[in-house]
């Protein structure tokens, strides 16, 4: 043997041979963790973003509980509130029905004022409590707060509540009984 063929014998020369195998071996080791990885951080992205879902539903679920909380206390006193407008209306209807003459009368004075100061202070209460009467004479008819029971022959603009039969609540921001009215009809 020469010492060229001992220099390709040497053993170095087979280490060389063997380095592409060893880098082979340890990219074939290295793709299934690079696999791993990428799962990982898609599992990673799905549970961020599933987090940040329920975040979400978690504060919109607060907020509508908070907000029917809030309308259960706002408006908790309707029904009350609503059979209370029927002691109104007949409150009402008792000092419209005292003739004028009998309200100048001694006997009836104190009875007269003392049915005015309860409507008053019924009145008060009503107020405090959030319950408003709605405007509806001489006003176009509003769908929403009065209810036409009747047209009749007008002056007015067609439309226009000429009569009002019996009054219109609101409890805060929603209808508590809407105004039952009268309301001009067009001429023929």
């Amino acid at each position: 043997m020469n010492e060229d063929q001992k220099e390709m014998d040497t053993p170095g020369m087979e280490h060389e041979a063997q380095e592409p195998s060893a880098e082979q071996g340890v990219e074939d080791a290295i793709h299934p963790l690079e696999q791993q990885l990428t799962a990982i951080q898609e599992e990673l992205a799905t549970a961020k973003q599933d987090v940040l879902y329920a975040h979400a539903e978690t504060q919109n679920v607060r907020r509508r509980m908070e907000k029917e909380l809030a309308d259960a206390r706002a408006y908790a006193s309707t029904a009350f509130a609503r059979d209370m407008l029927s002691v109104a209306d007949n409150l009402g209807r008792a000092l419209d029905s005292i003739p004028a003459d009998l309200r100048e009368d001694e006997k009836f004075k104190s009875l007269v004022v003392g049915l005015e100061a309860t409507g008053r202070e019924l009145e008060s209460i009503f107020r405090k409590n959030g319950i408003e009467r709605i405007a509806a004479l001489g006003m176009p008819l509003d769908p929403n707060q009065h209810q036409a029971m009747v047209e009749m022959p007008s002056d007015q603009e067609p439309g226009t509540i000429v009569q009002e039969m019996q009054a219109g609540y609101m409890i805060k921001e929603r209808l508590l009984r809407p105004a039952l009215v009268g309301v001009a009809k067009k001429p023929d």
